[in-house]
C-alpha cells in the first residue's frame, strides 16, 4: 500500500514548491503495538492493573489522616483510568487479594465457641469482615470517593451474572452504602421551576416510569397543582439519588395520561382532596438494594399534609410491571387456566394495542382484572408480592385501592399490563398495621372493592 508523503522543500512562498511522493506504508508494522493481543499491550494493560492494586495495599498500610487521602485519591485516579476490560481484571484481583482469610475465620470462630467473650467476639468480627471494607472505607477519604465508589457498584452490578464470585463485592459495598445512605445523612429538597438546571436534567434524563418529553413537559409537572420532592446525599451535590412526582387533585385519579398531558389546565391547589403520586424514580444505579422509598413517601405525605390540610387522600397511581409476563407464563405453564379469548391476546405479545384493549367485550375484561387483581394479592413465601411495585408499596404499608381499567394508553402500560394501573392508598393511621401484616405473614391489605374483584363470576 502506498500513501502520500508531503515532503517541504525549504521555500514557504508558495503551496507549489511542495512536492508529492509515493513512500510504501506497512500497516501491519504501524500499529502491531495496537493490537489487543499484542503481548506487549497485554503486558501494559496488566501494569495498569497491578500499579492500582498496589496502591489499593499502600492506602489499607497507610497511617496517617492526610496520607492516606493522598494514596486514596491516587488510587481512585488510578482506576478511573482503566479500560473496562482492565476493570473486569480490577475486580477478579479484589476478590482474590482482599477477600477474608478462612484460615483465620476458621481459628476466631473456635476461639468464640470454647470461650464466647467479649474480646473473642471482637476478635471473631474482625475476622470476618474481608479487607476490601476498609479498602473502600478508605477510599471514601478522597474528594469525589463516595461518587466514583457508587458507579463502582454500577458497573460490578453487571459482571454478577457471569461471575457470581464477585457478589462478595457487592455486600461489601453494599453494607458500606447502607450506613453511609441512611436517613440521617440524607436531605429532603422540594424540585420546582427555580431549582439548579443541572437538577432539573437530571430529572429529564432518570425518570424511569413516565419519560419527561422536554422542557415544556417538565415545566407543567412542576406547576403550582404538582409537587416533585427528592432526597439528596452531601457527598452527591446535585445528583438526585430518588425523587417522586405528585399531582394535587380533587379525586383519586384512575388515568395516567391527563396526568402527563402539557397542555392540561392548572388546578387551584387549595381546592384540591387527594395527593396522587404518580412517578417515583431511583436515580443511581449503584444504589439498588438500598432503600429510599418507603422513608421518601411517608415524609413526602406529612409535608403535604401541612401544607395543604384539606387534602386527606394519599395515593397513588402505579404500573403493574410484572403481569403480561405473569401471564405469558402462565399460559406456557398451565395450559387451559385461562380462556382462548385471553391466550389469544395474550399471544399478541407486544404487538397489542390500545385499539386491541378497546375492543375487549365485557366478560374478557373481567377475566383480565380479575387474574390481574390476583396477582397483586399473590405471594411467594419469603419473597412477598410477586410484582415488584405491589412489593415496595405492600412493605411500605399501602392497601391495594383500586384496579383501573384503560388506565395507561401508552406503548409502555400496554406492554407492562394491558394498560390496567392500580391505586395503592396510604393512610397514616394504618400503615403499621398494614406493614407489620405484610411483614409477618405477608398478607396484603385490600380494600373491599378490590377484593369484590377477586371474586368468582357468575
Amino acid at each position: 500500500m502506498y500513501v502520500a508523503n508531503w515532503v517541504h522543500t525549504g521555500d514557504t512562498r508558495a503551496p507549489y514548491n511542495r512536492s508529492r511522493t509515493l513512500v510504501p506504508l506497512d500497516l501491519s508494522r504501524l500499529f502491531r503495538s495496537r493490537h489487543p493481543d499484542d503481548p506487549r499491550a497485554r503486558a501494559a494493560r496488566t501494569r495498569d492493573v497491578d500499579r492500582t492494586i498496589e496502591l489499593c495495599c499502600a492506602l489499607l498500610t497507610a497511617r496517617g489522616e492526610v496520607s492516606g487521602a493522598r494514596v486514596a485519591a491516587e488510587a481512585l485516579a488510578a482506576y478511573q483510568q482503566l479500560s473496562d476490560e482492565q476493570v473486569e481484571s480490577f475486580f477478579d484481583r479484589l476478590v482474590k487479594d482482599f477477600s477474608v482469610n478462612p484460615d483465620t475465620v476458621r481459628l476466631a470462630a473456635a476461639a468464640y465457641r470454647l470461650d464466647a467473650s467479649p474480646a473473642n467476639l471482637v476478635a471473631l468480627q474482625e475476622a470476618v469482615e474481608p479487607p476490601r471494607q476498609e479498602l473502600f472505607r478508605r477510599c471514601n477519604m478522597a474528594a469525589g470517593g463516595t461518587a466514583l465508589l457508587v458507579d463502582m457498584r454500577r458497573r460490578l452490578l453487571r459482571t454478577l451474572a457471569e461471575h457470581p464470585e464477585r457478589i462478595e463485592i457487592d455486600a461489601d459495598l453494599t453494607h458500606l452504602f447502607r450506613s453511609w445512605f441512611n436517613r440521617g445523612f440524607l436531605t429532603l429538597e422540594r424540585i420546582d421551576w427555580q431549582t439548579s438546571a443541572v437538577v432539573l436534567e437530571r430529572l429529564i434524563q432518570y425518570e424511569a416510569v413516565h419519560q419527561i418529553q422536554g422542557w415544556r413537559d417538565l415545566r407543567r409537572r412542576l406547576q403550582s397543582d404538582r409537587r416533585c420532592y427528592a432526597f439528596f446525599h452531601p457527598a452527591l451535590p446535585q445528583e438526585p439519588l430518588i425523587f417522586i412526582e405528585v399531582a394535587l387533585t380533587r379525586a383519586m385519579t384512575a388515568h395516567v395520561q391527563p396526568l402527563l398531558d402539557p397542555e392540561s389546565p392548572v388546578d387551584d391547589p387549595a381546592q384540591t382532596t387527594c395527593a396522587i403520586f404518580y412517578s417515583i424514580t431511583n436515580c443511581q444505579q449503584g444504589l439498588r438494594g438500598v432503600s429510599f422509598g418507603n422513608v421518601l413517601i411517608k415524609q413526602v405525605v406529612e409535608d403535604i399534609g401541612k401544607e395543604f390540610p384539606r387534602i386527606r387522600t394519599f395515593a397513588t397511581l402505579s404500573p403493574i410491571p410484572g403481569f403480561r409476563a405473569w401471564l405469558t407464563e402462565r399460559q406456557t405453564t398451565a395450559k387451559g387456566s385461562i380462556s382462548p379469548a385471553l391466550a389469544t391476546l395474550v399471544a399478541k405479545g407486544d404487538d397489542v394495542s390500545a385499539t386491541d384493549i378497546a375492543a375487549v367485550p365485557l366478560a374478557l375484561r373481567e377475566e383480565m382484572m380479575e387474574r390481574c387483581a390476583r396477582y397483586l394479592q399473590s405471594t411467594n413465601d419469603g419473597v412477598g408480592a410477586q410484582d415488584s411495585v405491589a412489593r415496595f408499596h405492600l412493605a411500605n404499608g399501602a392497601r391495594l385501592e383500586r384496579l383501573n381499567w384503560m388506565s395507561d394508553t401508552s406503548t409502555a402500560g400496554l406492554r407492562r399490563s394491558y394498560g390496567m394501573t392500580v391505586n395503592y392508598v396510604y393512610r397514616l393511621a394504618d400503615l403499621e398495621r398494614n406493614h407489620d401484616a405484610y411483614a409477618n405473614q405477608f398478607r396484603v391489605a385490600s380494600s373491599r372493592a378490590f377484593q369484590r374483584i377477586t371474586k368468582p363470576r357468575r
